[in-house]
């Protein structure tokens, strides 16, 4: 059933959102953590790619966090790749990953899944940029710290200092010299939270982005169902970063 789940994912055409390419397909893929753990993806590809995104979901999601955004990215000229974490569940569908651990074992436990599509993306031979959602979101910092050279720029919905150490998602973006864009939905707390992250990392080519209206915890700001306001505006924010780094 799984394989004919994925070969209907292969090749299904993708059609939600502005601007979408009808070119855009999601591939099921796996790759293997460093621990051996199957880490389950969808593949979105794109004639011509500027970059590829590793798209990182959030506590109790999937890799189908990223149904509507990947095709938007490809519509712009990225590849992406969208991951189970083996800390996630079905809020937007089966978290392949997670159901294959069994008991979710944490956030930070899932920091070798990240690891492993960096890893995988080596192989692609394209500019590699990562992205987190809410949890992903911090540990898109120590994960772009661990693979200097190789992450060329990071993208972070609704970071904070969400593990035992208070400190270790700031200690991580101070290390950093790569283009970072953080934005959270925008009421107090969020931004109390993912400031201090964005105000350690050094020098220029920073983002932070504070939505007017209609901001949304994590990548769901970009989804019109669930940010029915603001999903255009911080699209176009999204995108003119993407721009920047990429031409």
């Amino acid at each position: 059933m799984r394989a004919l789940l994925g070969l209907g994912l292969s090749l299904a055409l993708i059609a939600c959102g502005p601007g979408v390419s009808n070119a855009s397909t999601a591939a099921p893929v796996t790759v293997k953590a460093r621990d051996g753990i199957t880490v389950f993806a969808r593949h979105y590809k794109t004639d011509k790619p500027k970059a590829l995104i590793l798209l990182f979901h959030q506590a109790g999601s999937g890799k189908g966090e990223y149904a509507t955004i990947a095709p938007r990215l490809n519509a712009a000229g990225y590849d992406a790749l969208a991951i189970d974490q083996r800390s996630g569940g079905e809020m937007f569908g089966e978290n392949e990953t997670a159901l294959l651990v069994g008991k979710d074992p944490g956030y930070l436990a899932a920091q070798p899944d990240l690891q492993a599509a960096v890893d995988w993306a080596k192989t692609q031979k394209l500019p590699v940029i990562i992205w987190g959602s809410s949890y992903s979101s911090s540990l898109v910092f120590p994960l772009a710290a661990a693979n200097p050279g190789v992450v060329k720029a990071v993208l972070s919905f609704s970071p904070g200092e969400y593990f035992d150490d208070k400190s270790l998602i700031s200690k991580a973006a101070a290390k950093l010299a790569v283009p970072v864009f953080v934005t959270s939905a925008g009421d107090a707390e969020e931004v109390a939270r993912a400031k201090p992250i964005f105000d350690a990392v050094p020098g220029a080519g920073k983002v932070f982005y504070q939505p007017k209206e209609g901001g949304v915890h994590g990548s769901s700001t970009l989804i019109e169902k669930r940010n029915p306001k603001g999903a255009e505006a911080n699209w176009t924010a999204v995108l003119a970063f993407l721009k920047s780094v990429t031409g």
